[in-house]
């Protein structure tokens, strides 16, 4: 019977990296670690975004509960310090496999897993930099360049993406740890959620919250010469 090279075959993990194999599976054991930690608050952050499409005020009040518990100083600290660390070490690892990456599902978690470290990079970044100028980064910092062209051509891919790109990593992450007869199932499942959860998102932010619900202070970054309350 004629059989495939296990470096063909999507069905099984990727072999072990032949330059420093322990160094190689420690960063891998830390990476996978951290990004548990951070999946954490994504899928509170996640749920609390969900709970918005039945309203701003029930999206507003679920928002200010977990903050008593995201915005604790150690619990911040913690979670700036795993979003440096998931781009530091994913940036390696996505390094370290080039030329050795084969199959969709190597692929799939290697670009999702590249566009994370952007959205992370530039989220992160622009919630730190509103916060230090005394800007409530809330549901209508999120929506405010879904309502501004051309910023919505920026803004609906950027979310939705992102979005789409923590699904899929995370679907890829468990495709290699669970039995090969589940793993299709899983990975489909997991795709399926990003997929729907990142077109409702989206619609939400930039349908669901009228222009005239959004407070000026959030639209005059986009546009500047916006007056109102």
């Amino acid at each position: 019977m004629k059989t495939s090279h296990p470096m063909m075959d999507p069905r099984v993990s990727p072999p072990p990296h032949t330059k420093s194999p322990q160094a190689s599976w420690e960063l891998r054991l830390l990476h996978r670690t951290s990004a548990m930690l951070l999946a954490g608050f994504v899928l509170m952050h996640l749920g609390n975004h969900v709970a918005g499409l039945a309203g701003v005020g029930l999206h507003l009040e679920v928002m200010e509960a977990l903050r008593t518990l995201y915005r604790q100083g150690f619990v911040e600290a913690l979670l700036l310090a795993s979003v440096l660390f998931q781009i530091g070490s994913g940036a390696r690892l996505l390094w370290r496999g080039r030329g050795g990456r084969s199959g969709w599902v190597a692929w799939a978690q290697a670009l999702s897993g590249a566009y994370l470290m952007f959205f992370m990079l530039v989220h992160v970044g622009a919630v730190l930099g509103a916060r230090l100028q005394g800007v409530d980064t809330n549901v209508y910092f999120a929506a405010a360049g879904l309502h501004v062209a051309p910023w919505t051509l920026f803004f609906a891919p950027y979310y939705f993406l992102g979005v789409l790109s923590f699904w899929t990593h995370a679907g890829c992450g468990l495709y290699w740890n669970v039995p090969v007869g589940h793993r299709q199932a899983v990975l489909g499942g997991m795709l399926a959620v990003g997929v729907v959860m990142a077109a409702a998102l989206v619609w939400w932010l930039a349908a669901g919250i009228p222009l005239e619900q959004i407070p000026v202070r959030y639209l005059t970054p986009f546009v500047p010469n916006v007056h109102g309350a």
